[in-house]
C-alpha cells in the first residue's frame, strides 16, 4: 500500500541520496507507473526531486521523518519484533526502553507483566505503561524534544550513570556494516550511548528497512549489540560484521501478523 511504501521510499532516498524507478519497482513488486506516482507525491511534499529514471533526495541524512510516518512504516514487522523482544526481559528485571516506534510497540507487548522496572527517556512509553499495576516506570527527566516526545539533555543522560540495568532495548535509525548503529538526531544518539553503558546486555530492534541506512549521528558499532531482533536476517557485509562480533540474530515470523 502507498501509505506503507512511500515512507520506505523516503527513507531510502535519505540514505542514498538518489534511487532509480526500476530498482524501486523491483523492490516493492509494483509497476513503474506506481513508483512514478509515489515519487510525484514525495516531490509535492518537497522530499524528492524527480530526475530521468528516478529521483534524488532534497533532505539530508539528518532529516527525521515524523513519528507518525515512521510508526506506519513496517508496522506489522514492528509489532512482531516487539512480541519476540518481550521475552528478553524476565519478571523482576530492570529494562531500559529506548525512544522510537518499535520500542513503543514493545511497551504495549509488556503490558500485564509482573515485577518489571522500566527505565525510559520516552514519554509515549512511560504513558503506555503508567497504569500497569505490576510495572514500575522510571522516567529519566530532561528536556522534551517536540514531535518525538523524547527526553534529551544532561538531565536525561545523568540517570544512566547511576543505574545498573539488566537489558536495554535499543531502537535505531539505521544499521550499516561500517558505521554501525546510527540515529537521525544528535541528542537522542547521546542518550542511546549512555543507555548502552548502563545495561548488562543490549537487544537491538530493527526492521529490514534499517539495513544499509546511515543516519547523521553514530550511536555505537555493531559490536555493542548482544542480540538483533529483526524481520529479515541481514546479509552481506552487515551479516559478516555481526557474526564476527558474535551478535545473535533473531528473525521473527510475520505470518502471524497476516
Amino acid at each position: 500500500m502507498a501509505a506503507e511504501r512511500r515512507p520506505e521510499v523516503q527513507a531510502l532516498l535519505a540514505e542514498r541520496g538518489e534511487i532509480s524507478i526500476a530498482e524501486l519497482a523491483n523492490r516493492f513488486a509494483v509497476s513503474e507507473m506506481t513508483i512514478r506516482r509515489d515519487l510525484e507525491a514525495l516531490e509535492e511534499e518537497g522530499i524528492a526531486r524527480r530526475v530521468r529514471g528516478g529521483a534524488i533526495a532534497t533532505v539530508s541524512r539528518g532529516y527525521e521523518p515524523p513519528f507518525a510516518t515512521r510508526a506506519a512504516t513496517s508496522a506489522a514487522a514492528k509489532r512482531a519484533i516487539a512480541a519476540v523482544a518481550a521475552a528478553y526481559v524476565e519478571d523482576g528485571e530492570t529494562a531500559i526502553l529506548d525512544v522510537g516506534t518499535t520500542t513503543l510497540e514493545l511497551a504495549k507487548a509488556l503490558r500485564g507483566r509482573r515485577g518489571i522496572t522500566v527505565v525510559t527517556p520516552s514519554l509515549p512509553v512511560a504513558v503506555e505503561l503508567a497504569n500497569e499495576p505490576n510495572i514500575r516506570v522510571v522516567v529519566t527527566g530532561g528536556i522534551v524534544r517536540g514531535g518525538e516526545n523524547s527526553l534529551v539533555g544532561a538531565l536525561a543522560e545523568r540517570p544512566f550513570a547511576e543505574l545498573n540495568c539488566d537489558v536495554l532495548f535499543l531502537g535505531v535509525g539505521g544499521l550499516d556494516a561500517e558505521r554501525g548503529f546510527t540515529e537521525y538526531n544528535l541528542e537522542d544518539a547521546r542518550i542511546k550511548r549512555s543507555a548502552i553503558d548502563a545495561a548488562r546486555r543490549t537487544v537491538v530492534l530493527a526492521d529490514r528497512s534499517k539495513f544499509g541506512r546511515v543516519c547523521l549521528a553514530t550511536v555505537a558499532p555493531i559490536e555493542a549489540a548482544d542480540v538483533l531482533v529483526t524481520d529479515a536476517a541481514p546479509e552481506g557485509p552487515i551479516a559478516a560484521r555481526a557474526r564476527e562480533a558474535d551478535v545473535d540474530f533473531v528473525t521473527v515470523d510475520l505470518t502471524e501478523e497476516l
